[in-house]
């Protein structure tokens, strides 16, 4: 098939298909020659689609843009299989033909007369095919997953160890603290255990001392008030 008027571009109708919806595709003619050329279009089942415009004029190393609508559909055909075609035919015009003078006799074949056709099958094709994902995007997505559950599986030692209520640091601090109080006990034991001893040696001395010539018994008990409250001062010291 010659198609040296018109070049139709697609060469094949791609039409969206979504059922009780209407939907539509275009085709575009760019006219070849240095002269105006006529055109007609035709389908094999013209209550099922629209054309807008179905003729016209495209000037000389023009374009014009046709849309086609299908209308409506109530069922799916089988294997979304279509039979539907379309005619494009086209013709040289003179510069006085208008768009009004374009009939459908004009594009009848006749001697002397050229007339140029080109025909176009239809392909339905889903209306809102799904978007692929990149794979890319599909392992960023797992790489967020895999980092997500790292951290919920392994939680980190200073929250495992408020759980417990305390730090590692708290607990340096209070094992010092006990240290400390334990030290501090173990010293008033000894200064008790001392100032009983010492109790213990002045009532001995008492029962040795056989005349008023020796140490009096008020001399006594000033020593032993002494050695009370120097024990008391040594132990708030190092207390």
């Amino acid at each position: 098939m010659s198609n040296a008027l018109l070049r139709v571009y697609p060469s094949e109708l791609k039409m969206p298909f979504e059922l009780r919806k209407q939907n539509s595709c275009c085709m575009e003619l760019f006219n070849k020659t240095d002269q105006r050329v006529a055109f007609k279009v035709k389908t094999t089942s013209p209550n099922k689609y629209a054309v807008r415009p179905a003729s016209g004029i495209v000037p000389p190393g023009g374009s014009c843009g046709v849309v086609v609508t299908m209308r409506a559909q109530k069922d799916i055909p089988q294997d979304y299989h279509c039979k539907d075609r379309f005619l494009v035919q086209s013709i040289v015009v003179d510069d006085e033909t208008k768009q009004k003078d374009i009939v459908p006799d004009m594009f009848r074949k006749g001697p002397g007369k050229v007339v140029e056709e080109f025909k176009l099958r239809v392909v339905y094709i889903p209306a809102n095919p799904p978007s692929p994902v990149p794979e890319e995007a599909e392992e960023e997505n797992e790489s967020v997953d895999s980092d997500v559950d790292h951290e919920v599986e392994r939680p980190s030692t200073s929250n495992a160890a408020s759980k417990h209520g305390y730090t590692s640091g708290s607990q340096y601090s209070n094992d010092e603290d006990v240290s400390m109080i334990s030290k501090s006990e173990d010293e008033e034991s000894r200064y008790e255990y001392e100032n009983q001893k010492l109790q213990e040696e002045l009532a001995l001395l008492r029962k040795r001392v056989p005349s008023p010539g020796g140490f009096s018994a008020v001399f006594v008990l000033f020593v032993f008030s002494l050695s009370l409250i120097v024990g008391y001062l040594m132990l708030g010291s190092k207390a």
